[in-house]
């Protein structure tokens, strides 16, 4: 509990809202395939939170291969957190609201899918957000990963070109009606 009630403070949630997060969905797409994000904690705050703003619109995921600081410090992670989410950048304390994006620490994805450099997105089936200790080794990956600082419209268009037309198909429209 005391664990807990650090980690609410660290990233500005009231207990209604962790409350309210804690039975949301997960982010599972039209058809199963969940654009994941592939991202760095060394990328810009500018840029995470442009990319967790496009994210939300189509219920896509961020995957961190790690924390900064290492697991035995969530401080660094939470603040992270908390910078990347926030609607308002300037916002500070419980108050503030957040983006509807999900964010995963998950190395076993990145190595699944043969992840060196980030910006890269793919196009996961099922539900990436699921705990890796919980997964088997051969769970689904996508079928292409797109590389590149590039719009998620760019990259979502670049990963259709490869072949994954039917994959994108649902998140670029969702990103398009809004």
């Amino acid at each position: 509990e005391r664990q807990a009630k650090a980690l609410r403070q660290a990233l500005g949630l009231e207990p209604a809202e962790e409350q309210a997060l804690a039975k949301a969905a997960p982010a599972v797409a039209a058809r199963g395939w969940v654009p994941v994000l592939f991202v760095s904690s060394s990328m810009p705050i500018s840029t995470l939170r442009n990319y967790a703003a496009q994210l939300a619109k189509v219920h896509g995921v961020m995957a961190f291969r790690g924390v900064p600081g290492g697991l035995r410090k969530m401080g660094p992670m939470a603040k992270l957190t908390a910078q990347i989410l926030r609607l308002d950048p300037g916002c500070e304390g419980p108050n503030c609201v957040m983006r509807d994006v999900q964010l995963i620490i998950d190395p076993i994805v990145f190595r699944q899918h043969g992840i060196a450099q980030v910006p890269a997105l793919a196009m996961i089936p099922g539900d990436p957000t699921q705990a890796y200790c919980e997964r088997d080794d051969d769970s689904p990956r996508a079928s292409h990963v797109v590389f590149g600082d590039s719009a998620l419209s760019g990259m979502l268009e670049e990963y259709a070109r490869l072949g994954g037309k039917e994959e994108v198909s649902h998140a670029q429209a969702l990103l398009v009606a809004r």
